[in-house]
């Protein structure tokens, strides 16, 4: 497979050079909260937030790894924004870092070359995906960590355990909720889709050699198409990035094909509105898409995405696998002929779909419609603790 590695560049080197040292120079009540991202996929977790905080007259700083990142386009009083390039001195940013407060979505901290700060720092974890924290993820993703802001009781439970199991030191877990899913349920009530024949499929799969369309995107793109539904291929950026053959062959074959749209922006909104069903193997994006916009799924039953072999010592299902039989039907990599009469069947009684999502969204996802306020909130209230005690 061909893969495209990140060029160095002179002028972001020194671009973040001085970027870094302006930070250093911010007064403390810039650095009282700071925001990290890797990437500006990061800036629709963090946008709602940071703009309720400034909105509070509370200071904050945002740092990313992406020239490109919207956040670096916010203009306000209360704001200030850095672009620092991946490796040296976001390295350098890292383990030297003078704040009260670091929040940031990226996982395992101190495991891999991101460091905690030789100085006192609270890091603080915001949630981009509403899965569990022990199968996808290394079993140590999250120990670093001093405040976790958690989207639903699911995660509590597993984090809790394995504090319990491996005797660590309990971290400050908040009962946060999940925006994403509210902005999709908001959008969704202001469109109000409506099934129509022919169906509209989003295939957007996760990324790595297990995926959808490393094992089986190609033959899967043929069937439904010859079944007459219109279908969005949605690649992860990642399958891009690493394997871009895999999307090319795909496009050879059927990108001229009347029913077929390519979406190559990750962060596209409009192909979830468009579409009636998701199909979707071990992808977070399936728990946004059905509990957010009430549309089903039909996963393919690829292998599981694990980094945690030691993951059923929890004694836990993930929510990767439970949610799958709530939200749609699973599918075998071998029967894909069977896989319109299985849609078909998703989408027969939407209304009733409906109303079992919003009993099961109840129940997954805390402070449903107010998890900006509450994650605002909680994110102050620890800075304020954290710069008293300093």
């Amino acid at each position: 497979m061909k893969q495209r590695k990140k060029s160095f560049s002179f002028a972001d080197f020194f671009q973040s050079f001085k970027n870094v040292l302006a930070f250093n120079k911010l007064s403390t009540d810039f650095r009282n909260i700071v925001f990290y991202s890797e990437s500006g996929q990061d800036w629709h977790h963090f946008k709602d937030i940071i703009v309720k905080l400034i909105d509070t007259q509370k200071k904050v700083c945002y740092i990313t790894s992406d020239k490109t990142d919207p956040g670096l386009n916010l203009v306000n009083q209360n704001y200030r924004s850095f672009f620092v390039s991946e490796g040296f001195w976001q390295i350098s940013f890292f383990q030297f870092l003078k704040a009260d407060c670091l929040v940031l979505t990226m996982i395992d901290l101190n495991i891999f070359q991101l460091k905690r700060s030789i100085n006192p720092v609270h890091y603080i974890y915001l949630f981009h995906a509403m899965g569990s924290t022990h199968m996808v993820d290394f079993e140590n993703s999250y120990d670093h960590y001093d405040s976790i802001l958690c989207s639903g009781p699911h995660q509590i439970a597993e984090i809790r355990k394995r504090e319990q199991l491996k005797n660590l030191p309990a971290k400050n877990l908040v009962e946060h909720g999940y925006a994403r899913v509210e902005n999709l349920m908001k959008e969704a009530q202001n469109r109000q889709h409506t099934h129509s024949l022919p169906y509209t499929i989003l295939l957007a799969p996760t990324w790595g050699d297990n995926s959808i369309l490393n094992i089986c995107g190609h033959r899967l793109v043929g069937i439904l198409l010859d079944a007459g539904y219109k279908l969005i291929l949605r690649p992860h950026y990642q399958t891009a990035k690493l394997t871009p053959d895999i999307i090319e062959n795909i496009l050879k074959t059927y990108g001229n094909h009347p029913s077929f749209t390519h979406v190559f922006k990750m962060g596209d909104m409009q192909s979830l509105f468009d579409s009636d069903l998701l199909i979707c193997d071990w992808s977070s994006t399936s728990i946004e898409y059905s509990l957010g916009l009430e549309k089903p799924v039909l996963y393919i039953d690829v292998p599981r995405r694990i980094r945690n072999e030691k993951y059923m010592e929890l004694g836990i299902e993930p929510m990767e696998v439970s949610i799958r039989s709530e939200v749609g039907r699973i599918l075998s990599p071998d029967n894909l002929e069977q896989a319109p009469s299985i849609i078909n069947s998703l989408l027969a009684n939407p209304d009733q779909f409906r109303e079992h999502i919003a009993a099961l969204r109840q129940r997954l996802v805390f402070n449903l419609g107010n998890s900006v306020e509450v994650g605002a909130r909680e994110i102050a209230a620890i800075a304020d603790r954290v710069k008293e005690r300093a």
